[in-house]
């Protein structure tokens, strides 16, 4: 495949397993969106002459990978900020959800979308409702999602038809459009049960018969608060051994947040190879806990990093989480070397893309698309820029660099943010729209 453009820059981090550091670099993209060729300029084949070459001052890394978002939430900031997560579910968040419509969706993902790749998120994992309008979002900004339509079985949303219903409409659209689709296949189907508690078993065994049926993901919420689940600890043991029991785990699985695991949770995941998305943001704001991300990553548990949503967090900025889960796992361990920022760093761009069962993203390597995210080196967080150790840079990148350092993405080779402005979207009309929707839904 001809090369059609070539990203070069002095440094370069492909997010490998041994998360090397690359110098005086290029990265190569094809006329369909994936890469060629990503290392050192000296090693580099020589571009057709119709390539378009582009200098990148400072840093080339893959975007990041957020593992379990609700990113429509943008529109509920603020809502029930001093509740725990059961209260703050069923006293603020259903009812203020069962006022948005389909346009609000929409709305709300807009300007999350906006707000991840500004942040240099490429792809998020999303559980919501109305995904139609999720995915329109996604497009119509040109990032990436995995979407998985949620299924709910509370009365506070009776009006989505019940979870039956809920799950037929999934399987249907994946059954008409495909598990993925859009330029760059920016877009893949999922399932999303809110969570064991929220759901009867039968609707569990029918999401992952169906799922396992078309390839699908099943993205759910585990074990996230300690008294969320303690019908399904006394039956089964805990939530793990129950999915596993009803064969939810056999197939390509998520488990969001997964904070009161025990060893033999995390053997049963590790052993069924089943992703967890990490959100120490949300979890500490909600007081749920802090998960056992050190174990999860020793016991061969792929560990990526999510957000969760932007009610809980209070934002979609993936770089927070990325130091979060440094400072919390060594806190929690009582060891400054519990976690280093190359296993950080990973957690946030190859770690998502393997929660999410996936091999296309996550890691600037032939073949996969490409995701690419320039960061700005001239400044204060790079005090040497890159003049000084691999060690330094992953240092300075994990634990001084903000959203901030963030310049130009591409997405499937597209580029969608330049400069730190969108390239498909205006961004004060996104923020106008979103507003307005956020007005009605308090009035």
């Amino acid at each position: 495949m001809p090369i059609a453009r070539r990203l070069r820059a002095p440094l370069m981090l492909p997010c490998d397993e041994t998360c090397s550091v690359s110098r005086d670099a290029v990265v190569d993209i094809d006329e369909q969106g994936r890469l060629g060729y990503c290392g050192p300029r000296v090693s580099a084949p020589e571009p057709d002459p119709n390539t378009v070459v582009q200098d990148c001052p400072g840093l080339l890394l893959p975007g990041m990978v957020n593992s379990h978002a609700h990113t429509p939430m943008t529109l509920l900031r603020g809502i029930g900020g001093e509740l725990p997560l059961l209260r703050w579910l069923r006293e603020a968040v259903w009812p203020a959800e069962s006022r948005l419509r389909a346009s609000d969706i929409r709305d709300g993902m807009r300007l999350g979308s906006l707000e991840m790749l500004s942040a240099g998120v490429t792809t998020s994992a999303e559980m919501y409702f109305a995904p139609e309008a999720v995915a329109e979002a996604v497009l119509e900004v040109g990032s990436r999602a995995v979407i998985a339509s949620a299924v709910i079985d509370t009365p506070d949303l009776g009006d989505l038809g019940g979870w039956q219903g809920m799950v037929d409409r999934v399987s249907r659209w994946i059954d008409s459009d495909g598990l993925r689709f859009g330029p760059g296949e920016r877009v893949e189907l999922a399932y999303g049960p809110h969570s064991a508690y929220t759901l009867p078993p039968e609707a569990l065994r029918l999401i992952g018969e169906q799922a396992r049926e078309r390839g699908a993901l099943v993205h759910t919420h585990v074990a996230e608060a300690a008294d969320e689940d303690v019908e399904q600890r006394r039956a089964h043991g805990s939530v793990p051994r129950m999915l596993a029991e009803l064969g939810v785990l056999e197939g390509r699985f998520l488990a969001a947040h997964g904070v009161h695991l025990d060893d033999t949770d995390i053997a049963t995941l590790a052993e069924h190879g089943a992703g967890v998305a990490h959100c120490p943001g949300s979890n500490a704001k909600l007081a749920s806990g802090t998960a056992r991300f050190v174990d999860l990553l020793r016991a061969g548990v792929p560990v990526g990093l999510g957000t969760d949503g932007p009610s809980s967090n209070d934002d979609v900025d993936l770089r927070e989480e990325i130091q979060l889960a440094g400072m919390l796992a060594r806190l929690r361990d009582g060891d400054a070397n519990a976690v280093g920022a190359a296993e950080l760093l990973l957690a946030a761009t190859r770690g998502g893309a393997r929660a999410l069962h996936r091999t296309d993203i996550g890691v600037l390597e032939r073949g996969r698309w490409a995701d690419v995210v320039q960061l700005d080196l001239d400044t204060p967080a790079f005090v040497r820029g890159a003049d000084t150790t691999d060690e330094r840079i992953l240092s300075n990148l994990v634990w001084a660099a903000g959203a901030d350092r963030v310049r130009d993405v591409w997405v499937a080779g597209e580029h969608v943010l330049r400069a730190g402005e969108p390239t498909r979207v205006e961004r004060d009309s996104v923020l106008q729209s979103a507003r307005a929707a956020a007005r009605r839904i308090e009035s």
